[in-house]
């Protein structure tokens, strides 16, 4: 599966507390233990599909989740989501401000090499 890159930037609070609070998105979570389509997570969660697509997209912003391709000899690929974390952290600041930590997955040497050739083929 080749994967789209998660920023290394923290993410924004608002919308990585919004995706833990949703019960749905936490259902998500917990049944990605390996890469999976949108239609299996459905099917693994019981959410339906057209909200199953807002709680990947609500994951992904909060980037809880990285959305990647899966290539298929026949042509028809498909679109693939896993975990990006291990675990999340929440502190405050010496200013009192919330800052939140996302422990990452570390990736694959292939993985690191796929995502290398897809932003040599963004800058030519």
């Amino acid at each position: 599966m080749v994967r789209d890159s998660i920023a290394d930037d923290d993410p924004e609070l608002e919308p990585l507390l919004d995706a833990l609070h949703d019960e749905d998105c936490r259902k998500i979570v917990a049944v990605l233990t390996e890469p999976m389509t949108a239609d299996e997570i459905a099917e693994a969660t019981e959410i339906p599909l057209s909200t199953t697509y807002r709680k990947l997209d609500k994951l992904t912003e909060a980037t809880l989740l990285e959305e990647g391709v899966e290539i298929r000899p026949d042509g028809q690929h498909a679109n693939q989501y896993v975990l990006a974390f291990e675990a999340v952290s929440l502190g405050l600041s010496e200013d009192n401000e919330f800052e939140v930590d996302i422990a990452r997955t570390p990736r694959s040497a292939d993985e690191r090499l796929a995502e290398l050739w897809s932003e040599v083929r963004k800058e030519t």
